[in-house]
């Protein structure tokens, strides 16, 4: 455990990290390139992207628990370069649904977001994650102020909640909620461990509970 701190403090881990989170980006367009993407690449983007996204997502949310249960301190330097490729592989799965289902037509687009649940509980998960990726830098921090960022970034809970149900209702059309529920257990289990932190820390200093979690703990 000693060895694995000494390396997540290291300035080289950054780095490391960033690169390993591209390595899907990779993989897709690698697939594309050499039509490795099965009968329908289109549908396996969009998909893929999907999945990186919760995948991401769950990274994110675990960095907390981890840290506080390994006693591993150097592993919130990741927390937000991890929320950003959270972001920032949504972007990418809007983009290939906006691309290889909707040809960019603004007005199809406006009209499936209408028209499908799953795909505005799913736009509104993106639409709650913008202002998290664009205040996720110390400048915001400080034009914020700490307290109202905090607040702000607590969306982040929302946005599981949606992104599980987005993913629920894609996969009803095929009756298959396999996936879903490994997600859901995951998701469920880390926002569970930070419910039963706040409410020991609440029975502990009543006094000091009024502002609640802190969203990056």
């Amino acid at each position: 455990m000693a060895v694995a701190a000494r390396w997540l403090a290291h300035r080289a881990a950054k780095p490391v990290v960033f690169l390993v989170a591209l390595l899907p980006l990779v993989w897709l367009v690698v697939g594309a390139a050499t039509d490795q993407l099965g009968a329908n690449p289109a549908e396996y983007l969009i998909r893929a992207t999907g999945d990186w996204t919760l995948r991401f997502l769950c990274l994110v949310l675990a960095v907390t628990p981890l840290r506080v249960i390994t006693a591993t301190p150097a592993l919130a330097r990741f927390r937000r370069m991890l929320g950003l490729f959270v972001y920032f592989y949504v972007v990418l799965h809007l983009t290939c649904y906006a691309w290889f289902d909707m040809g960019f037509d603004p007005g199809e687009i406006t009209r499936d977001i209408a028209k499908r649940p799953f795909i505005l509980v799913g736009f509104s998960a993106f639409v709650l994650l913008t202002p998290l990726a664009a205040t996720s830098f110390n400048r915001a921090i400080k034009a914020l102020g700490a307290l109202r960022w905090q607040r702000l970034h607590k969306a982040v809970y929302a946005i599981a909640a949606l992104a599980i149900l987005h993913f629920y209702w894609m996969r009803a059309g095929k009756n298959d909620f396999a996936e879903v529920a490994v997600y859901a257990v995951v998701l469920g289990a880390l926002l569970g461990w930070r419910l039963v932190r706040f409410f020991n820390k609440k029975r502990i200093h009543p006094a000091s509970s009024g502002q609640g979690m802190l969203p990056n703990q």
